[in-house]
């Protein structure tokens, strides 16, 4: 194995962290805007990870924790790229259903969001629907989905690293 060398501190890494969290969103806003890439509600509940991971991360670099504090960071990011990460595995799957077991489109996240509960709302739109099945922007051959699961890994790992070796410096 090779040996953990902290980048300066924490407060850094976990600052680097919130940034590329940042790109992430800056990303999928071009998509969106420039590039017309009008996101289905499975990509909504991911950008809403990806901005609570990016929070989890600029406070951890505010404070600047020490070890037991950096395993309170490393929870809550475990808890915000799980829940990230399975949401990318679940549109993942809907985008790779054959064309006959796609299920229908339902109403738009706005208006369920204005008639129906929140927990209805969520329960609906992890069920999927066939917009969430089409594949738009894609890179080598990989849609969106399956460009944010490994970012979703890797921030979680990311976490648990700043865990097991990295000194407080802050």
């Amino acid at each position: 194995m090779f040996a953990y060398r902290p980048i300066a501190s924490r407060r850094l890494a976990y600052a680097l962290a919130a940034l590329f969290c940042a790109s992430l969103i800056g990303f999928a806003l071009y998509l969106q805007y420039q590039l017309g890439e009008d996101p289905c509600p499975l990509c909504i509940f991911q950008r809403v990870a990806v901005i609570a991971t990016g929070a989890i991360c600029l406070l951890a670099a505010l404070h600047g924790p020490g070890d037991r504090g950096a395993k309170v960071y490393a929870g809550l990011l475990l808890l915000s790229n799980g829940i990230g990460a399975a949401i990318a595995l679940r549109h993942i799957w809907l985008q790779h259903l054959p064309k006959d077991l796609v299920p229908e489109c339902g109403p738009g996240l706005s208006y369920m969001l204005d008639v129906f509960p929140v927990a209805d709302v969520v329960r609906k739109v992890l069920s999927g629907s066939g917009e969430c099945a089409t594949v738009g922007w894609t890179f080598l051959s990989l849609s969106i989905p399956e460009w944010t699961l490994p970012c979703f890994l890797l921030l979680g790992a990311w976490g648990l690293w700043q865990v097991r070796g990295a000194r407080r410096t802050a």
